[in-house]
């Protein structure tokens, strides 16, 4: 690996090599953070996160799944900081949609304007990227979907996805044992596997927070006592 030699001073410069080392670096504190995984079904959409409460921290809130609109939630792996100012921008967005147009917005359009705000921080010097990657998912009238961004601005679409620390084996798990027709009680299972593949708590749910968005009842933190019934069908999930 070439020494970054003060190319990594901002994000408007190009190494030799043709790298940007302040998007590098993002992309790295992604990493370092806790897992979150999204699910899409033809139920609905499943989003994930593990989360390492202190002792006295009330457990019922998280810190890393956030409503943006009725029919989209976000999911975050990285500094959160970062996260609620970009879910911040993307709730003015819907909400402007809404008013401007009177027809809620689409999971994709908000995908595409959070990555293009990403990208915005790769091109100025006096700023950083986001150091955050975040899972976008919801129900519109095209259906399911679910979208991950990253500090470089880029928006793919998945159908089932983990972002942050050890992603690359638990999306080989997801891989795995993914299947488009399974029901949104075996994503949520599946959902709890993936994240017990490589957290340090395996046992209980007191380290997972889930959220899920149906057509019926839209975007929904799920309660503790449904995580320990989805968490008593994760062995069909054995690695």
């Amino acid at each position: 690996m070439m020494a970054s030699r003060g190319y990594d001073m901002t994000p408007t410069m190009y190494s030799p090599d043709g790298r940007i080392y302040q998007v590098e670096y993002a992309m790295e504190t992604v990493k370092r953070g806790t897992v979150a995984i999204g699910i899409c079904t033809k139920q609905g959409v499943i989003m994930a996160v593990e989360e390492k409460p202190r002792a006295l921290q009330t457990i019922d809130i998280t810190q890393k799944i956030f409503q943006v609109d009725f029919h989209i939630g976000v999911a975050a792996a990285g500094y959160i900081p970062d996260a609620r100012i970009q879910v911040d921008n993307a709730r003015f967005f819907s909400q402007g949609n809404k008013m401007t147009y009177d027809e809620s917005v689409e999971v994709a359009t908000v995908a595409k304007h959070l990555a293009d705000q990403s990208h915005q921080f790769t091109q100025y010097s006096g700023v950083r990227p986001n150091g955050v990657s975040l899972i976008i998912a919801g129900i519109d009238q095209k259906g399911e979907s679910i979208y991950v961004t990253d500090p470089s601005g880029t928006y793919v679409q998945y159908a089932a996805v983990a972002i942050g620390a050890s992603s690359e084996d638990v999306n080989e798990f997801l891989e795995k044992y993914y299947d488009p027709g399974m029901s949104l009680e075996d994503a949520a299972s599946l959902a709890i596997a993936a994240i017990n593949l490589k957290a340090e708590e395996k046992n209980g749910t007191s380290h997972v927070k889930m959220a899920k968005i149906t057509p019926e009842s839209k975007f929904e933190k799920v309660p503790e006592s449904d995580l320990a019934g989805y968490s008593q069908n994760t062995s069909k999930f054995s690695s």
